[in-house]
Order: structure tokens, then C-alpha cells, then sequence
């Protein structure tokens, strides 16, 4: 056995193996007992909803922070207050002189290890744009802000921040000195917490910058947030709600915005984004069929991938208890079967077992064909790394302008 293959829980893979190579996944379209898709379809959602338990909010009351026109597209900068939290920022974009109800595509930003920016990472608004961003696009987006792209060839396009990116980010500050300097101290000094254990003089104000951060800041607050990803999941959990569908409900009122203005037109929205974006899309296209055609880029494999493997490098947004002992990970793009889809994934993203990402076409292919719409479903392979370059943008868009 080579290093790579060796199992994530070591003399209990086995055991792990055993478990994800029998289950029978019966809230998969391909389970026999499922003939038709609408039927399929009705009860997979309700069963899915049962475990993401995400939250109905309210239609967003957006507040006008600011538009201008910004190579050749109008930019609004806006405001959003969910029940919680810190404000909702985010950016609408189309372009200028635009009239009538547009296409639209819901942009969703990725995660990338990178909480301190969140819908800056795929707009550019003001042309000026951080160092450290610029990087960031040229590393994993092909040096483009694509929903600036994506606008200019005749789209609104919507990109906002999720719980707990850019806008509404969790400070250091906030949380219990003791919380702080224990995530962030060397692993070797770790011990058993103890009743002298209750105060700390830690300055946990050293991990938060706001704006114009330097990049060692950002990278210092990312550390943090990196940390902090566990203690954040298990309080969701011990408040009866999962991380996956806190992002759910945020992306559906944020669905709902766009949905609602005079500018779009509510039957021609789509979604997308790259890795934590692409994950977010498999969860809201899957769930929600006002999507009518969504692009998920970077994130697409099965359970037995993360649990033999890859669960040690992916975020804690995207598991929810119990569902994977109903329906591998690719069933919940597929709650989606016959509206159109496109799966995009690279050779060479180590991210993922590419015969696992291989297993998962396999199956959403087979779902679409028992759906009657095989040419609805596309995946497609590129050499390289884990990215959303300028040639996959392109395919990415060519399928909106077919679709919407």
C-alpha cells in the first residue's frame, strides 16, 4: 500500500470500506423502486430537507449602497439583514443600457481555504482590485473575475456573501480568549482542558483585519478561520441545524432577491461557481428547480471518496449527518434529473480520487438517461489543476446562453 492510499482512519478503513461499498443508497433514482422521475424527485427532496434542515427566511429587504458603471456595466453594491448575523453584502451586475428582464446567474463564490474575501474573489467592482485577489484569479479563475465576464455578455449576475465570508465573518475577537488560544496553539501543546483552565490574556484582536488587510493579515485571519471551521460546525450541530443548510437557506433568499426584480426574468435563472461555489450549486440546484440550468465546476465525487480519502482537505460546510446512509453525494445534483447540467472536473485536482469523480459521472449520466433526458446532462474533463479557467468559463456560459 502506497502512502496515498493508505485510509483516513488507518486500522479502521476496512471497516470504513465495508460500510460505503454496501450501502444501498435508497434515495438514489437508480434504486429500482424508483420508475418516475417527478415521483423520485418529490420524496427524495422531502428526505433530503429532513436532514439539511435548512430554514425558510424571509425575501430579502436590500438596501442600495451604491451604483456606477464600471467598464461598461452597471455595478450595484448592496445590503441585505438576515435574522442573524452580521449584514449580507453583495454585488449586482449587468450591463449598461441594458432594458427588459435579463437571463440571470446566481455567482457562488468559492471557499479556497479563503474566508476573508468571499464575493470579491469572482467580481471585480472598482477595477483596482487587492494583490492578494489578483493572485487568487490567476491561480484558480484564469486571472478573471468571471461574473464580470459573464455580465458582459448579457446576464444579471448576483454574487453575495455566505455565512461566514468577507461581509459576514466571524472575528476572533467575538469569541472567548481561552476558545481562541487553544485552536491556535502548536498541536505538541495541546492537553486535556482543566478548572484552572478559564481565562486567558490572549489577544484574539491579533487575527482580525478588515479592509485593505496586508497579506500577511489575511493570512493570519484565515489560519483563524481555518481552526475555527470545527468548533463552528459542532456548535451548529448542537443547535440543531447543519452548516450545509445554513449556506442552503442563504443561498435561497439570496435566489429569492434575484428572483424578484423588475430587471430578471424569474424563469431564466441559473447558478455556478468553482469548488466550494460548484459544491453550493449541487446542493441549491439540486434542491430548488428555479434553477433551470446550473454549472457545477471542481466538486463532484462520492461519499466513499471522502470517507476512505479526501475528507481530510474539504470544509466542514459540506456534510450532513445521516444523508449519506440514503444517497451518495452525486444524488443530490441529481434531485435535479432532466433540468439541464453541466459537470465540469480536472485530471489533475488532487482534491479528489478521480476514478471516484469518474464513478459520479457515471452515475448522474445513468440518472438522466432513466430521466429521458441524457443530452440535458453533460461532464466534462480538462487537464490541469483544481480551477475555473478562461476555457472552462467559456463552456460554463456557451451552456447558459443554450439554456437561459
Amino acid at each position: 500500500m502506497t502512502d496515498s492510499d493508505a485510509p483516513l482512519l488507518g486500522a479502521y478503513g476496512g471497516w470504513i470500506d465495508g460500510l460505503t461499498s454496501q450501502r444501498r443508497y435508497e434515495y438514489s433514482f437508480l434504486d429500482r423502486r424508483w420508475k418516475d422521475v417527478e415521483t423520485w424527485r418529490q420524496e427524495a427532496r422531502k428526505r433530503f430537507a429532513s436532514l439539511v434542515l435548512a430554514e425558510d427566511l424571509e425575501l430579502p429587504r436590500a438596501e442600495l449602497l451604491d451604483s456606477r458603471i464600471v467598464d461598461d456595466l452597471v455595478v450595484e453594491e448592496l445590503r441585505w439583514q438576515l435574522p442573524y448575523g452580521p449584514p449580507t453584502h453583495a454585488f449586482f451586475l449587468k450591463p449598461a443600457g441594458a432594458g427588459g428582464r435579463l437571463p440571470a446567474v446566481l455567482a457562488l463564490h468559492d471557499h479556497g481555504g479563503n474566508k476573508y474575501f468571499g464575493k470579491r474573489k469572482i467580481a471585480d467592482v472598482d477595477g483596482n482590485s487587492h494583490p492578494h485577489l489578483k493572485a487568487y484569479r490567476e491561480l484558480y479563475y484564469g486571472g478573471r473575475a468571471w461574473a464580470n465576464e459573464l455580465a458582459k455578455r448579457g446576464y444579471a449576475v448576483l454574487v453575495h456573501d455566505v455565512f461566514p465570508f468577507e461581509s459576514r465573518r466571524i472575528l476572533a475577537s467575538d469569541l472567548p480568549g481561552l476558545v481562541v488560544e487553544r485552536m491556535m496553539r502548536a498541536p505538541e501543546d495541546l492537553r486535556e482542558l482543566s478548572s484552572s483552565d478559564t481565562v486567558s490574556g490572549y489577544s484574539c484582536t491579533d487575527y482580525d483585519v478588515m479592509e485593505g488587510g496586508t497579506g500577511v493579515q489575511i493570512d493570519r485571519y484565515n489560519a483563524f478561520a481555518g481552526q475555527h471551521e470545527a468548533i463552528v460546525a459542532k456548535s451548529l450541530f448542537s443547535a440543531g441545524l447543519t452548516w450545509p443548510g445554513v449556506t442552503l437557506s442563504e443561498d435561497r433568499a439570496a435566489l429569492d432577491y434575484l428572483a424578484s426584480r423588475p430587471d430578471v426574468d424569474p424563469g431564466r435563472i441559473g447558478c455556478g461557481g468553482l469548488s466550494g461555489g460548484g459544491m453550493r450549486t449541487n446542493v441549491l440546484a439540486g434542491s430548488d428547480s428555479r434553477i433551470r440550468c446550473s454549472v457545477t465546476t471542481g466538486f463532484m465525487s462520492t461519499w466513499a471518496d471522502f470517507a476512505r480519502r479526501s475528507a481530510f482537505t474539504h470544509t466542514w460546510m459540506l456534510y450532513i449527518p445521516g444523508l449519506s446512509a440514503l444517497m451518495d453525494y452525486p444524488d443530490i445534483l441529481a434531485m435535479r434529473a432532466g433540468l439541464p447540467a453541466l459537470v465540469q472536473a480536472t485530471r489533475e485536482d488532487r482534491l479528489f480520487d478521480p476514478a471516484e469523480v469518474e464513478a459520479a459521472a457515471t452515475k448522474l449520466g445513468a440518472v438522466w438517461l432513466k430521466a429521458g433526458k441524457p443530452d440535458n446532462f453533460r461532464m466534462s474533463w480538462y487537464e490541469g489543476l483544481h480551477c475555473f479557467d478562461a476555457t472552462m468559463q467559456e463552456e460554463a456560459f456557451t451552456c447558459f446562453d443554450r439554456w437561459l
